[in-house]
């Protein structure tokens, strides 16, 4: 539990707005159905008397808020190794492991980063979604950023929101590029297998860029970096399997497995039992909360995408002057 007592004036700018529009603005850490939610139950007072959120307000009025804040969740702490690559009063940067889902849910009610997170920093209970602003599927892997504070929280959102947050992945696709390209195509609900996301008609969807590049050809598979503008749900999978080049290991947008001519029992193996998107949160970058000083981290790819790396590249070395 939590205790928040504040009182500050309303400004000229919020003039002839709904008094919860204008909390929202001059308190956007919380949510505008948070901040009804207080005018509603008399916790938060207007020149010291109760009103209604839909009451105008004119500027220079005195708001007060006294309030208990239950914590955002009751999820469980619990004692699992993080990979911390940087830390700070502000911010904790995170290379999540393959097979680790980051939020409690329907079939992962603990064991998941929040849980690890919650035991590593319990203050981070008072935080939304104990301070993670963006996530990874359970599969990927790399870099993500957790605030700390309700102030870097606010920070990191609205430079999510501004896109001016940069991400940049790693993966190995089925198909041949011959050159980058840029996705630029909304993402929605898959219209009958509700379970995954699409390439949808516009107004369907949330808009949705990607833009992609080649790092290395192989024989039938290609190593390419993806930078994001965006954050939908599964939206580098969904965008390169609407351009026909499926992640490898993609269980649920990948396509038939493709397997070179004449590949080395170990390469046939090695894609075989690829079991997840070869998917990894390279590179991010932002501004510092606090600092306002760009930041930029690296996570180096995990062993399983280096390995068959390796093998794909060993296997265009060693056919590349092979006539089929």
């Amino acid at each position: 539990m939590t205790s928040i007592q504040k009182q500050f004036f309303i400004t000229e700018q919020y003039a002839n707005q709904r008094l919860d529009q204008a909390l929202a603005g001059i308190m956007p850490e919380y949510s505008r159905s948070r901040i009804k939610a207080w005018i509603e139950t008399g916790e938060l007072l207007v020149n010291g008397k109760t009103w209604r959120p839909r009451d105008k307000v004119k500027g220079g009025e005195t708001v007060t808020l006294s309030v208990q804040l239950e914590d955002e969740t009751d999820w469980k702490a619990q004692d699992i190794p993080l990979n911390i690559v940087y830390e700070d009063d502000d911010l904790i940067v995170i290379n999540k492991p393959v097979d680790m889902v980051v939020h409690p849910g329907a079939g992962n009610p603990d064991g998941t980063l929040v849980n690890a997170l919650l035991h590593y920093c319990p203050a981070l209970n008072e935080l939304p979604r104990a301070g993670i602003v963006h996530r990874l599927d359970k599969d990927t892997t790399g870099l993500l950023v957790v605030a700390k504070t309700v102030a870097a929280h606010t920070s990191l959102v609205k430079q999510l929101q501004a896109r001016t947050v940069h991400r940049e992945y790693e993966a190995i696709v089925q198909g041949l590029l011959t050159t980058g390209f840029t996705v630029d195509q909304p993402i929605g609900r898959h219209p009958h297998q509700r379970t995954k996301m699409a390439v949808v008609a516009e107004g369907l969807g949330k808009p949705a860029v990607s833009h992609v590049r080649v790092i290395e050809r192989y024989r039938e598979h290609t190593r390419v970096r993806v930078q994001l503008e965006t954050g939908r749900t599964h939206q580098i999978r969904v965008h390169l399997t609407y351009r026909h080049y499926p992640i490898v290991g993609d269980s649920v947008y990948g396509a038939r497995l493709i397997i070179p001519a004449q590949a080395t029992e170990l390469l046939v193996q090695a894609l075989r039992n690829f079991k997840r998107q070869a998917l990894h949160a390279y590179q991010l970058s932002l501004s510092h909360p606090s600092t306002h000083k760009l930041m930029s981290w690296t996570a180096k790819l995990p062993q399983d995408m280096q390995n068959l790396i390796h093998l794909l590249h060993d296997d265009a070395i060693t056919h590349q002057d092979m006539d089929y």
